[in-house]
């Protein structure tokens, strides 16, 4: 396997829509794994939990999941289910799971409860790009996240935070190009009303 250094995988990440029929490598898969446990959590607890989905039935009953929730959330509007390859079309889907005990319960536990599975997902979508491998990052399951934990054994206690497709990307799909404001419009200096200079 190569790599690309992380500020270039930082700079060409994005969002990849389709892919090809290419197996990920079993090392490479093992490699992004790694690499999202590396991520920092609160207190250290390590909540993060990944479920590697290769079955093509179960791929695609979690396909039409997330092609019903789509249209609960769109309607008919463009991007809706229908417009894009569904998770049968990658090789492997990452499910992005937190096991609910491992964090810390109250008011705020949801936006905490981010902050400590979030990090990882990015952490294993920066991997997966310096290896050559697309993905995209959605959480429009969560109209079917308990038919979800039911076919694939999910505990109650653990929530489905994201899922994840991998694979390389198909034809058409290439990483960067995406354009992206410049820091004057997003970033600012001791003051939301002085934008940081270019």
């Amino acid at each position: 396997m190569t790599d690309m250094s992380l500020m270039e995988a930082l700079r060409v990440q994005r969002s990849i829509r389709s892919f090809s029929s290419r197996p990920v490598p079993e090392e490479a898969l093992r490699a992004v794994l790694r690499a999202a446990t590396w991520a920092p959590s609160a207190g250290n607890r390590q909540p993060w939990r990944f479920v590697v989905v290769r079955d093509p039935a179960a791929k695609r009953q979690i396909g039409l999941w997330y092609d019903d929730s789509s249209r609960a959330t769109y309607g008919n509007r463009p991007g809706a289910a229908g417009s894009q390859p569904t998770f049968s079309d990658s090789p492997v889907i990452i499910l992005v799971c937190i096991d609910a005990v491992s964090t810390n319960p109250g008011p705020r536990s949801d936006f905490y409860r981010g902050a400590s599975i979030f990090p990882a997902m990015q952490n294993l979508m920066l991997a997966a790009t310096a290896l050559g491998l697309g993905t995209r990052p959605t959480t429009m399951h969560r109209h079917h996240e308990t038919d979800i934990k039911r076919l694939l054994g999910i505990p109650d206690s653990v929530d489905v935070a994201a899922i994840v497709p991998l694979g390389y990307p198909g034809d058409g799909e290439h990483f960067g190009g995406k354009k992206r404001k410049p820091l004057s419009e997003v970033a600012f200096d001791g003051a939301w009303s002085k934008p940081l200079s270019r």
